[in-house]
């Protein structure tokens, strides 16, 4: 059995306030880093890496905000992989991005410091009408490609898009990845194929905000996390190169799926106010 040592937490996650342990089967361990390399793979192409890990997490009997934080480890080092394989293929303009990345970190970081003292499930009856629109955005627009197209906003002003999603990715997290690359595409005009890139870049530095608030809070299972970001980190070298090779061909769908699997996920959780609604609908 693996004793993985959580070394602070909530009072009613951790009862006292002391150390607490979580008791993990060799099985439930091997699994739970099975699940991040497939995030990350996932996670490298259409984001979305979030809707495999936190469940995992949460099946295995860890407390919600210290999952929350163990996932933003895991996530941050196979990000950090991908972003460097498209990095160093050329598409990413770290210049260019450096406004936006300055806003994501602020924002994220103030998310994450409210998440641990605020309930964010009035969120889950905003996220899924989101998802749809961005399903619907990816599956209609009939101008999606890899070709960068008009821009409307410039980096310092998309800074401040960027602080929005940083403070939701911060304070919540599921479909974050989607919604910047949704909005490089529409505000920035950045081409498919480079707004998933710079995607990476953007939700990486959402991730270490969001990480180190957390783990100043007590909120991040290092053992556990450390293990789950090594096969992060390799899924997320394969995603990022199966991205690059296939472009918009693989992204595009990719992205679609994941934005309707995760709504369907919210949308199954009983105390989505959208999911109570739609099944007293239903069942009268």
């Amino acid at each position: 059995m693996f004793w993985i040592p959580a070394f602070a937490g909530t009072a009613d996650e951790i009862g006292s306030g002391e150390s607490s342990l979580l008791h993990l089967s060799p099985e439930t361990f091997a699994i739970l880093v099975a699940v991040a390399g497939l995030a990350g793979f996932v996670d490298a192409i259409a984001g979305g890496g979030g809707l495999i890990v936190l469940p995992a997490l949460l099946a295995a009997g860890v407390p919600p905000v210290m999952a929350l934080g163990t996932n933003k480890l895991q996530s941050a080092c196979g990000t950090a992989a991908a972003t460097f394989n498209f990095a160093r293929r050329g598409y990413i303009d770290m210049k260019e991005m450096a406004p936006p990345v300055a806003g994501a970190l602020a924002g994220s970081a103030i998310g994450a410091a409210l998440v641990q003292q605020l309930d964010p499930s009035f969120l889950s009856g905003l996220v899924p009408i989101l998802l749809i629109a961005v399903s619907a955005y990816f599956l209609l627009s009939p101008k999606m490609s890899d070709v960068d197209q008009h821009r409307w906003l410039q980096p310092p002003a998309f800074a401040l898009v960027a602080f929005g999603i940083g403070f939701y990715d911060g304070f919540f997290g599921p479909g974050t990845g989607s919604f910047f690359t949704i909005a490089l595409i529409s505000l920035m005009g950045l081409g498919l194929l480079r707004a998933t890139a710079s995607t990476k870049l953007l939700n990486l530095s959402s991730n270490l905000a969001a990480l180190v608030a957390l783990a100043a809070g007590g909120h991040v299972i290092w053992t556990l996390g450390l293990a789950m970001a090594v096969a992060n980190a390799l899924g997320g070298v394969f995603g990022a190169k199966a991205a690059m090779r296939f472009g918009g061909r693989l992204i595009r769908p990719l992205l679609v799926v994941m934005s309707l699997a995760l709504t369907a996920k919210l949308l199954a959780d009983p105390a989505n106010p959208i999911g109570k609604a739609l099944l007293a609908w239903v069942h009268p």
